[in-house]
């Protein structure tokens, strides 16, 4: 019998074609939109795996936006410290390989399937002893675990996929976990108030680790220090053990004084990505792996400052306020939720100087699609409203209902193929003439922007 679909067998595929193959395969379990919150299926199957993650020492992330950036931050921080990394992050941007890095680089294809099919036999062995079989995002994370133990990893930078308690990821014993800002979204999964969606969220805080905390609303911020109490954690704030001293603008991105929880405070650390929170973002991964290393505690010297400074000049984040093209600019950005698209906001009228600004907008429908589009209003002239290939797209008439409401009707276009919409975005803003000041954001969703890098990319 074959190994993969169409009767090929899988030696004669390209490794394109096998990764396609396991994709097909992946795609067929539940959906990572479709959950049922429970840690026993990713438990049965790390026990009959022999516990892969226990091998190494874990940087546990959650929170609702910027857990990527802060993510890929921290990994390059540790790098510098000559420490081999494995990263999980998710969703991807362009390729499924991008959620499992080794060494600061996605795994490649070959990898990918040679992982997925070293532990194919104990996913079925998994799913014979669960009433639910895996999901898709519980593979992908064995995966990314059993990658680690195999590599083998000095440490693992790990982001949560949704929530955090009952999050797939949560298997790990991170000895740091890192709560980014938390923000409404999935209300439907996590609740409808920061204090609910913190109670999920404070659930990967383990027993006598160290949570690094960034700025939350209130009613958060006093389920996570009660989460900490209970677990006889340590707590880093930011503003009071950590945070950003001082930022100036600087050419393709900012430069900042971070304050860490040793109390020292590094200087002219260089960050070539743009808004407040990217330097938040930075604050966060410093005060995370001083407390790995043990400032603060077990050591009072701070880290080395040419080596933060170095990490740091390095970090790349695609898809986060990523300059895509030139005349005009084409700028790229994640954002999905209301907070999100303020801080996006926030950022363009800071690090650009933008005459007139035309957005390409696609979101998912799960998403708080009017509050985003609210976000953004000020600082877009005009709209076209897309969407991306995938189910999870907004309806288009939906959402462009929504933009006439917020924009009116004169500011906004409809173009539902993605391509046709960057093509009308990039006439309408080449209308003013001055090319140098005009640009087209392109946002809404990881999908779309991934779909429009793909678009945009030179092949």
């Amino acid at each position: 019998m074959s190994d993969t679909p169409g009767d090929t067998p899988q030696s004669d595929l390209s490794p394109v074609e096998q990764l396609r193959a396991v994709e097909v395969e992946l795609g067929a379990r539940w959906p990572e939109t479709k959950l049922e919150p429970s840690l026993d299926r990713i438990t049965a199957l790390m026990d009959i795996l022999g516990d892969p993650q226990r091998s190494y020492p874990s940087i546990h992330i959650t929170g609702t936006n910027g857990k990527t950036s802060t993510a890929r931050m921290i990994e390059q921080l540790l790098r510098h410290f000559e420490l081999r990394t494995g990263r999980y992050t998710s969703p991807h941007v362009e390729s499924v390989t991008e959620r499992i890095s080794l060494d600061g680089e996605p795994i490649s294809p070959e990898l990918f399937v040679e992982t997925y099919r070293d532990i194919e036999p104990y996913i079925a062995m998994a799913d014979a002893s669960q009433p639910i079989a895996l999901s898709f995002f519980e593979i992908v994370t064995a995966m990314a675990y059993a990658a680690f133990a195999d590599a083998p990893v000095d440490v693992a930078v790990v982001e949560v996929g949704m929530g955090g308690s009952w999050d797939a990821t949560n298997v790990i014993d991170g000895v740091v976990s890192v709560i980014a800002p938390i923000a409404l979204d999935h209300v439907d999964k996590l609740g409808d108030t920061t204090g609910k969606i913190a109670t999920e969220k404070s659930g990967i805080i383990k027993k006598g680790g160290l949570a690094v905390v960034a700025h939350q609303p209130a009613d958060a911020a006093e389920v996570i220090l009660r989460r900490a109490v209970e677990q006889d954690a340590t707590v880093a704030r930011e503003g009071l053990e950590f945070g950003v001293v001082h930022r100036d603008m600087a050419i393709g991105g900012q430069l900042l004084t971070l304050r860490g929880i040793s109390g020292h405070e590094y200087t002219d650390v260089f960050i070539p990505l743009h808004g407040a929170h990217q330097a938040q973002n930075a604050a966060l991964a410093l005060a995370a792996v001083e407390g790995f290393f043990g400032v603060g505690a077990a050591r009072e010297e701070p880290l080395d400052i040419g080596k933060v400074r170095g990490a740091f000049s390095g970090v790349s984040s695609p898809g986060r306020l990523e300059v895509i093209r030139r005349s005009p600019t084409i700028v790229l950005d994640a954002a999905h939720n209301p907070a999100g698209a303020r801080a996006t906001a926030e950022a363009i009228g800071e690090s650009f100087g933008f005459t007139r600004l035309v957005g390409v907008i696609g979101t998912s429908g799960d998403k708080d699609s009017y509050g985003l589009l609210e976000a953004l209003e000020p600082v877009l002239a005009e709209v076209v409203i897309s969407k991306n290939s995938t189910q999870r797209a907004t309806d288009i008439d939906k959402l462009a209902e929504a933009a006439v409401e917020i924009f009116g009707s004169d500011r906004v276009l409809v173009e539902p193929r993605l391509d046709d919409a960057i093509d009308a975005a990039v006439a309408l803003a080449e209308e003013v003439g001055d090319l140098g000041g005009s640009g087209v954001l392109i946002t809404g969703s990881i999908i779309t922007v991934g779909e429009a890098r793909i678009l945009l990319s030179p092949r």
